[in-house]
């Protein structure tokens, strides 16, 4: 873990600005390539510096059926497409929760009607 952040609004797996001569975590030797955002939570996250080889396994990972399968942390039922997701209603900077497909799309539909209720605001 190369870093930490205080709150922050992207994701897991988002790619930020790597100083330069940063070296990999795992491999300090090697010239770090990326850094890729960590562990998020309503607190902030820890940045990632990886090396070549560091970055390939953390994308084959990321494109894995296993980093997208458990249980949702919404509906609390099992899951082959888990997503990192917040809840808009608790801040762009809030936790971070796995959540499923359905999930997503009923919170989206959900949100979508409530705008739609609004109409639209040309003025």
């Amino acid at each position: 873990m190369a870093d930490v952040t205080g709150p922050i609004s992207s994701l897991p797996g988002s790619r930020h600005d790597l100083p330069d001569g940063t070296m990999c975590d795992q491999h300090p030797d090697r010239p770090a390539v990326a850094r890729v955002q960590g562990e998020t939570d309503s607190f902030g996250c820890e940045m990632n510096d990886l090396c070549e080889e560091c970055l390939k396994a953390e994308r084959d990972y990321a494109q894995s059926a296993e980093a997208r399968t458990g249980t949702c942390d919404w509906c609390k039922g099992p899951a082959t497409d888990l997503a990192p997701t917040r809840d808009y209603e608790e801040g762009m900077s809030g936790p971070v929760y796995e959540v499923c497909g359905a999930c997503r799309k009923r919170r989206e539909e959900r949100d979508r009607a409530e705008l739609d209720r609004y109409g639209d605001y040309d003025d």
